[in-house]
């Protein structure tokens, strides 16, 4: 039980745990204390507006309350009931305004400013200065998403120090001294950060804004409508923003043991992939002349032929990005009604890890993290990574275990690695054991990666501390939840077909999955399930249009394991899959709701204990810890190709800004992975390779011209190429100098 101190605000008397900040305090005595520059999350105060000008007793000058703690018998007067006080801030913004341009009707951030609420309340109700306001060149593209206004700056420095202190890029600086300081980017390169639009809400004027936001709408002619994110497996809450049915911006919705408010670029500036012109919004089949356009009778009718043709003969490959009552209704359609006998299921997250559930600020707390695996945190669940970050910054020693950490592992030798940390006499696993805040975070390639790191935090006794969790960081976003739903809709024999009738392709995904394409190869007919018709024309034979995740009702489950609501925000341009399903379902006399709220309660007697969708609510909460059940055995590790010593072992990795929908948003396209291979310092000096040499690298007769990076910290006899650019290149690679 922490400490209470007693206190003063505006003649109330309020107790607060000591430590307390003062803002705090005097909210706890139901007293606001106006500010600009404070923001909890980034870090300590800076008291640079003076906004939060109070008196305090016994000290003659005003202070900025913001940096002030609360004291034992502190009395404080704001203004509210002190003068001085009042004064104080009236001043503060009329010297705010003296260069602050007047065009509230025509700023973005006009209706839900700070600045502008605040000086209705606390500022001054004319000017006296007559003399020109300092103009600027604007706007200045800080990056290709972000415009600067600086003519509205009011050097609060949010900005600068979320890119500091919280993201730790360094890319956005102020720049000058006194009356010229500004802000600017570094070396004025543009804002190259998976984080960068968290500055456009922090900023409390409208200097910072959206470039695809930007007079496109007013708060008085929008709606806000409560979803989650699902560009990534961490679940990021979020609001969207809606005009004229439409999507007009994504906002974060703070959920503080998830995201703490933050949002990578990914999850809120994808949202105009669904006008994209390759959007599917009909049925299309194919014919002797390509593929035509055809009604949905036509399209249910060419579905139920294909699928009762194939006598069971089905394939169905799911992407993970389905909500868990489309997994589930396709499944019941499937598995139940056609009697399809296999699936390619996503990655999913172990269930042995609900024994070691703990929320993702956990992370923040913890005084030891280690994370295993070949792929970079920031690449698989970026909000993680800002809280593997606040957790350094707190004290805590995080070790990276992957081909690029501070504790080498050669790819694919993750599992591998755990097992040698449980084993007897290892200095890392005993101070895990001894640690009573650890966390184990997996962060690679590979289907069993959760039930190895559960494996693990078994071995060192982590069910029996509640401060020590274990996360798994899949490479979708709902794949758990849609294995479950797939194996909870009926009982039936996964064994893989030795000829394909039909492959059921669902998911963008999926449709670009090269392992998902080779059978398409084998299959004899192939139905997709897709929102664009680039992915999948050359190939399929039936396509039905899909919905994004803004166009859907429905559910699905964060690496945390907690379960979430996704709202429709917009209607979408063609039926909802639950729809056309419930119709072809019912030719197989399976009986499917079109509405997810019914398939999810018949969902939810199997595997969510009766809860409802009204259950979950605006912030879900997160499940108790169950009992530690030991996962299957694992799987041997896939051989490691021989290679001679002038080839190097290619590891592919997925970056966070690509894929299907991220290809379709043009403001996206600088933050797209470089077409570039990355080699250790020794490759690079054995062959003559400087960072920016164009290299041809070269396997089995394929050869691509890429840019070469070189990176120190990567491991020895490794070529590391994003999958986009990788696409041709087999598992042994030659790097030479174009």
């Amino acid at each position: 039980m922490p400490d209470l101190v007693s206190l003063t605000v505006d003649d109330r008397v309020v107790q607060v745990p000591s430590n307390t900040g003062l803002v705090e305090a005097a909210l706890a005595a139901g007293v606001e204390i106006p500010v600009f520059c404070y923001e909890p999350r980034l870090g300590a105060p800076i008291g640079a507006c003076r906004m939060c000008l109070v008196e305090i007793e016994g000290i003659p000058k005003l202070q900025a309350g913001c940096t002030l703690t609360a004291i034992d018998g502190m009395v404080v007067r704001t203004a509210a009931t002190s003068a001085k006080a009042a004064d104080g801030q009236e001043s503060t913004l009329e010297f705010i305004l003296v260069n602050h341009p007047l065009d509230c009707p025509v700023c973005d951030k006009g209706g839900e400013c700070p600045l502008q609420d605040l000086t209705f309340r606390y500022g001054p109700g004319r000017t006296r200065m007559t003399f020109p306001k300092v103009t600027f060149d604007k706007p200045i593209p800080v990056s290709p998403l972000i415009a600067l206004d600086r003519e509205r700056c009011i050097l609060c420095y949010r900005c600068t120090r979320f890119s500091e202190e919280v993201a730790e890029d360094g890319l956005l600086i102020a720049r000058n001294r006194g009356a010229r300081s500004e802000i600017a980017t570094f070396e004025d390169e543009p804002y190259r950060s998976v984080f960068s639009g968290n500055v456009i809400e922090l900023c409390p004027v409208g200097a910072l804004t959206s470039s695809m936001y930007r007079f496109d709408a007013r708060p008085w002619e929008i709606q806000n409508v409560p979803t989650v994110c699902t560009g990534c497996a961490t679940g990021c809450n979020v609001t969207a923003t809606i005009r004229e049915g439409k999507v007009k911006r994504i906002l974060s919705r703070n959920h503080a043991e998830i995201d703490r408010g933050w949002l990578c670029d990914k999850g809120r500036f994808t949202y105009p992939h669904l006008l994209a012109r390759d959007r599917i919004t009909a049925p299309l089949q194919r014919g002797p002349k390509g593929l035509k356009e055809v009604s949905w009778d036509e399209a249910l009718d060419a579905a139920e032929e294909m699928l009762r043709e194939a006598e069971g003969a089905i394939v169905t490959a799911l992407s993970g990005s389905e909500t868990t009552e489309i997994a589930y209704a396709l499944g019941r359609l499937l598995r139940g009604g056609v009697g399809a006998h296999s699936a390619v299921l996503p990655e999913a997250t172990s269930d042995a890890l609900e024994a070691f559930r703990l929320p993702l600020s956990a992370i923040a707390e913890a005084e030891l993290v280690v994370v295993v695996g070949d792929d970079p945190v920031v690449e698989r669940a970026p909000i993680v990574d800002l809280w593997l970050k606040e957790a350094r910054r707190r004290g805590a020693e995080v070790v990276a275990c992957s081909p690029t950490g501070t504790v080498q592992v050669a790819p694919g030798g993750s599992a591998a690695f755990c097992q040698g940390i449980s084993a007897a006499g290892n200095e890392l696993g005993q101070r895990l054991r001894n640690a009573d805040r650890a966390v184990l975070v997996w962060s690679g390639p590979g289907g069993g990666g959760g039930a190895r790191i559960a494996e693990l935090a078994h071995e060192l006794g982590f069910e029996e501390k509640p401060g020590c969790g274990a996360f798994h960081l899949p490479v979708t976003p709902n794949g758990r939840a849609v294995a479950a739903a797939w194996s909870a809709s009926a009982d039936a024999d996964e064994t893989r077909p030795e000829t394909i009738s039909v492959l059921v392709v669902s998911g963008e995904d999926a449709a670009a999955d090269p392992g998902v394409r080779a059978l398409a190869e084998q299959a004899e007919r192939v139905i997709v399930v897709t929102m664009f018709h680039e992915l999948v024309g050359g190939w399929a034979d039936l396509i039905l249009p899909a919905t994004g995740a803004l166009e859907r009702d429905g559910t699905t489950m964060n690496l945390e394991g907690r379960l979430q609501r996704l709202r429709r925000a917009v209607a979408p341009p063609c039926p909802d899959e639950l729809a056309w399903i419930s119709k072809l379902a019912a030719r197989f006399d399976v009986e499917i709701s079109p509405h997810a709220s019914a398939v999810f309660a018949e969902l939810s007697e199997h595997l969510f204990q009766d809860l409802s969708m009204d259950e979950i609510g605006l912030r879900a909460a997160l499940p108790s810890r169950t009992a530690y059940e030991a996962p299957a055995p694992a799987a041997q590790p896939a051989s490691v190709p021989e290679h001679g010593a002038t080839e190097l072992r290619l590891q592919r990795y997925r970056a966070l800004i690509s894929g299907p929908a991220v290809e379709r948003v043009r403001e996206l396209e600088f933050q797209r992975p470089e077409r570039e291979v990355e080699i250790s310092a020794v490759d690079a000096r054995q062959r003559g390779i400087s960072s920016g040499d164009p290299v041809l690298v070269r396997s089995n007769g394929t050869s691509i011209e890429l840019r070469a990076r070189v990176n120190r910290r990567l491991v020895e006899g490794i070529a590391r190429v994003a999958e986009e650019h990788a696409a041709d290149l087999h598992a042994v690679v030659e790097v030479v100098k174009a």
